[in-house]
C-alpha cells in the first residue's frame, strides 16, 4: 500500500503541468507513502519517519549517480569516430534508448542494493524508536541529501557557463553520492547491531533474574525441608508428651496439644501441594505476592511427575506468567487462577486474570503488545514462555474474553 502511494503520487505530479523539481517531487512522493503508512498502523511512528527520510535520501543519491554516468556516457558516445561517421536519426535514437536503459538499470541496481543490504540487516523494525535516535538516524541521510542537492546545482550552473561537462567535477560529486549511501547503509546496519546488543544484555538480565528466583526458591525449599526434619525429630517427643496428658487424664490439655501441632503441620506443609517441592514454593510465594494487593489466587496445578520435564522450564513458566497475571490483574478484587489437566501426551497449563483492557498484538509474533513494550524495554515472559513451549513441542496462546485474559501452554510430555 505505501508503495502504490508512492507510486501514484509520483506519476501525478508527473501530469501536473507546473513544473516541480525532482528534489521537490521526491519530497513529497515520501510524504505521500508516510500518510499511508502511518495512517494504516500508527504505531512506532518515529520509525516510519526515519524509513521515509532515509528512503528519500537514497532516491534522490540514487538519482545523481545515474544521471552522472548517464551524462557522461552519452557525452563520450556522441564524441566517438563511430557516432560521427554513421550519424542519423536512427542510430541517435539507438544511442538514446541504449543510454536510458543503461540509466534504468544502474538506477535499479543502486537502489536494490541499498534496500537489499538494509532489509536483510533490520532485523528490529518492531523496536520503538525514541526521538534522539530518529534525530541522529535522520541526520546523515538528510545532510547527504542536501549537499548533493546544492552541488548539484553548481554543476548545472557550470553546465551552462561552460557548454560541457567536467569529469573531475562529476568524478567528485559521484564519489560524495556513493559515500553518502554507503553511510546511510552502515548507519542502520550499526544501528541494529546496537539493538542486538541491547537485546543481549536484557536476555542476559532476565537470566540472571531467573536464576536469582531459582536460588530463592531453593532456599526456601531447603527451609520448608529443615522444618519438616525438625517436626520428624520432634515427633517422639511429640507423641511422648501427648500419651502422659492422656495417661493423666488430661484430656482438654491432650486436645489443645494436638491443635497446636495440627497447625504447624499445616503451616508447614502449606495449602497448595503441587506434587513438587519447587512448583509448590513458586505458587505459595506468587499466591502472598497476590494477597498483599489484593488480588485472589486460585490454585489447582499439578506437576506430571511421572513425565521427563525439567521443573526448572516449568518454573520459568509460572514464573512469567504469574508475574504478567499479577501486573495486569488490578489490584483489590481482582483474580488470578492457575489451572493444569492432560490429555494423553497433551499437558496443558492454563493462568486467567482479570483484564479489563484491549488486546492488541504484534503482527509478526502474534503475542500481546506489553506495556514494558510500549516503554522501550522487552517484555520477555511470553517469548520466553513461547520457547519453553516449543522446547517440548508444544506452543502458546492468548485471549481476552468475559472480563479476563487467557494464557494457555501447551507441553507434549514423552
Amino acid at each position: 500500500m505505501t508503495g502504490v502511494a508512492y507510486s501514484l503520487a509520483m506519476a501525478g505530479l508527473y501530469a501536473v503541468p507546473v513544473h516541480i523539481g525532482l528534489f521537490t517531487a521526491y519530497m513529497l512522493g515520501c510524504l505521500a507513502g508516510f500518510g499511508v503508512m502511518y495512517g494504516l498502523e500508527r504505531e512506532n511512528g518515529a520509525q516510519k519517519v526515519f524509513l521515509s527520510v532515509a528512503f528519500f535520501s537514497l532516491r534522490w543519491l540514487a538519482f545523481i549517480m545515474a544521471e552522472l554516468l548517464y551524462d557522461n556516457l552519452y557525452s563520450f558516445l556522441e564524441n566517438t569516430r563511430w557516432y560521427r561517421e554513421n550519424y542519423s536519426p536512427a542510430v541517435q535514437a539507438s544511442v538514446y534508448v541504449g543510454v536510458c536503459a543503461f540509466y534504468l538499470i544502474l538506477f535499479f541496481a543502486i537502489m536494490a542494493g541499498a534496500v537489499t543490504g538494509i532489509v536483510k540487516s533490520y532485523v528490529y523494525k518492531r523496536e520503538p524508536m525514541s526521538a534522539r535516535e530518529l534525530l541522529m538516524l535522520s541526520i546523515p541521510p538528510v545532510l547527504g541529501a542536501a549537499g548533493c542537492k546544492i552541488i548539484r546545482y553548481y554543476r548545472i550552473s557550470y553546465l551552462r557557463d561552460a557548454g560541457e561537462l567536467s569529469v573531475a567535477y562529476d568524478l567528485l560529486l559521484l564519489f560524495y553520492c556513493a559515500v553518502a549511501v554507503a553511510t546511510i547503509v552502515v548507519l542502520i546496519v550499526l544501528y541494529q547491531r546496537i539493538k542486538a546488543s541491547q537485546e543481549e544484555k536484557l536476555t542476559s538480565r532476565f537470566v540472571l533474574a531467573q536464576a536469582d528466583d531459582l536460588k530463592r526458591h531453593i532456599e526456601q525449599v531447603e527451609g520448608l525441608y529443615r522444618d519438616i526434619r525438625s517436626l520428624k525429630h520432634d515427633m517422639t517427643n511429640h507423641v511422648l508428651t501427648l500419651e502422659r496428658l492422656y495417661a493423666a487424664g488430661e484430656k482438654k490439655e491432650a486436645e489443645d496439644y494436638v491443635e497446636s501441632l495440627k497447625e504447624a503441620l499445616v503451616e508447614t506443609a502449606g495449602d497448595i501441594r503441587t506434587g513438587n517441592p519447587v512448583t509448590d514454593v513458586i505458587l505459595r510465594e506468587w499466591k502472598n505476592t497476590a494477597e498483599n494487593k489484593g488480588i485472589q489466587l486460585q490454585c489447582d496445578f499439578q506437576y506430571p511427575a511421572d513425565a521427563d520435564m525439567n521443573v526448572f522450564d516449568i518454573s520459568i513458566i509460572l514464573n512469567n506468567a504469574l508475574q504478567n497475571a499479577a501486573e495486569n490483574a488490578g489490584a483489590d478484587g481482582g483474580h488470578i487462577s492457575v489451572l493444569s489437566y492432560r490429555s494423553g501426551n497433551a499437558y496443558m497449563i492454563e493462568i486467567r486474570n482479570s483484564f479489563d483492557g484491549e488486546l492488541r498484538r504484534d503482527r509478526e509474533s502474534g503475542l500481546p503488545v506489553t506495556s514494558k513494550e510500549k516503554d522501550g524495554t522487552h517484555g520477555y515472559g511470553l517469548s520466553n514462555i513461547r520457547r519453553i513451549a516449543g522446547k517440548y513441542f508444544g506452543d502458546i496462546d492468548c485471549a481476552a474474553e468475559n472480563g479476563e485474559f487467557i494464557l494457555s501452554v501447551m507441553l507434549m510430555l514423552q
